[in-house]
C-alpha cells in the first residue's frame, strides 16, 4: 500500500522544473508545503529525488576466504551507469584478496576498519587505513594484490567505477587521500566527508574522469540534510550503520547494508529519527550510456574487446607486460 503523502509526493516529482516565478510556479511550491504540513520537516527541494529501489546487501564469498556484501553487480542491480560494483568487504588473515587483474575501470576502496595493503606489478606497494582512500584507474591493464594489513577484522568499501570508451587505454594511476587529506564539515547534527565532489561548501582534490560525487555522511538524532545532486547523473545512498529516512519524511526507516536507488530530481533529503547516529554513502555520477561488456575484473564496450584483453592478459602485452613474472609478496 502506498501512502496519500506518497502518492502526491510521487505525481509532483512526475513535473518538469519550473525555471521562471510564475503563479504556477507559486502553487507547485504551496501544494508542496501542504502536503507536508503534517510535520515540522522541510522537503529541502521542489523536485526531491525519492527512492525508486531499495536492495538489501547480502553476504557472499568473494577472494580468498574474503566475505562482501554486493550491492551493485548482483541479480536485483547489475549495474548504475556509471557504477560496475559496490562492496561492502570484511577480511580477517589469512583471507583476503590475491594477485588479480583489472582493465577499462577504476576502483574505488574506502577502507571502514583496519586497512588493506596493496601492491602491483608496476612497484607500487602502500596501506591504506580507517577513514583513508585509494582510487586507482586501472585504465588498460594493472595486476596487483589487497590484503588485510595485520591481525583482526579488516572492513570497508570498494565501488567500481566504469570509464569511457576514449580512456578505458590510459595509463594506470593513483590517488590515495590519508585520513587529513579528505575535507570534511559539520554543522547542525550532521558530519560529511567528501571524497569527491562538494558538499557544505567543501570540496575534494579528488580528479575523477568520469564525473563522481562520494560523500560519507553522519547524522546525529532528530537531524536532517538536504544534498544537491546534479539532475542529469544517476545517483544512491548505501546504509552503513544505523537507520534514516530518506526522500520525503513519510518514507519507511531504512536500515544498515541496504541501497537504495534514487530517482530523478534535484537531491535528496535525509532525516535521523532514531537515538542513534547514522551513517550511509551518497553516490553520484554521469552516466556514460555506453555499451558494458564484463568479463570479471575485465570492463571493455565490445566482445570483441575482452577477448583481446583476455589475450593480452595470456600473452603479456598491450600493458600486461609485467605480469607474467610478477607475484605480490
Amino acid at each position: 500500500m502506498i501512502s496519500a503523502t506518497k502518492l502526491a509526493l510521487l505525481n509532483l516529482a512526475k513535473r518538469k522544473p519550473i525555471i521562471t516565478d510564475s503563479p504556477n510556479r507559486q502553487a507547485f511550491s504551496s501544494s508542496l508545503r501542504s502536503i507536508m504540513s503534517a510535520t515540522d520537516q522541510s522537503v529541502g527541494f521542489e523536485q526531491p529525488r525519492l527512492v525508486a529501489k531499495k536492495v538489501l546487501a547480502k553476504l557472499q564469498s568473494e577472494g580468498d576466504g574474503a566475505v562482501v556484501r554486493r550491492s551493485i553487480g548482483r541479480t536485483e542491480l547489475k549495474s548504475l551507469d556509471p557504477f560496475l560494483m559496490l562492496d561492502e568487504f570484511s577480511v580477517t588473515p589469512p583471507a583476503g584478496f590475491p594477485d588479480h587483474p583489472h582493465r577499462g575501470f577504476e576502483t574505488v576502496t574506502y577502507v571502514l576498519q583496519g586497512g588493506v595493503t596493496h601492491q602491483d606489478f608496476a612497484g607500487h606497494k602502500g596501506t591504506i587505513h580507517a577513514g583513508e582512500v585509494q582510487w586507482m584507474t586501472a585504465g588498460r591493464g594493472i595486476v596487483h594484490s589487497e590484503m588485510p594489513a595485520g591481525e583482526g577484522t579488516h572492513t570497508g568499501l570498494q565501488l567500481w567505477i566504469n570509464l569511457s570508451s576514449k580512456d578505458k587505454m590510459i595509463e594506470p594511476r593513483y590517488q590515495e587521500l590519508l585520513r587529513d587529506d579528505i575535507p570534511s564539515a559539520e554543522e547542525d547534527g550532521v558530519g560529511v566527508r567528501v571524497i569527491a565532489g562538494e558538499s557544505m561548501g567543501v570540496h575534494s582534490p579528488v580528479y575523477t574522469r568520469t564525473p563522481t560525487m562520494y560523500l560519507d555522511f553522519t547524522l546525529q538524532h532528530s537531524s536532517q540534510h538536504h544534498q544537491r545532486i546534479p539532475e542529469s547523473w544517476n545517483a544512491f545512498a548505501y546504509v552503513i550503520e544505523g537507520e534514516g529516512v530518506f526522500g520525503t519524511p513519510s518514507s519507511p526507516p531504512v536500515s544498515a547494508h541496504h541501497i537504495l536507488v534514487l530517482g530523478p530530481g534535484e537531491g535528496l533529503s535525509v532525516w535521523n529519527k532514531s537515538a542513534k547516529p547514522l551513517r550511509f554513502i551518497l553516490v553520484g555520477g554521469e552516466p556514460l550510456g555506453e555499451p558494458v561488456v564484463q568479463h570479471g575484473p575485465f570492463v571493455m564496450n565490445t566482445q570483441a574487446e575482452i577477448e583481446k584483453t583476455i589475450e593480452d592478459y595470456y600473452y603479456g602485452k598491450n600493458g600486461f607486460e609485467m605480469a607474467r613474472n610478477w607475484r605480490s609478496k
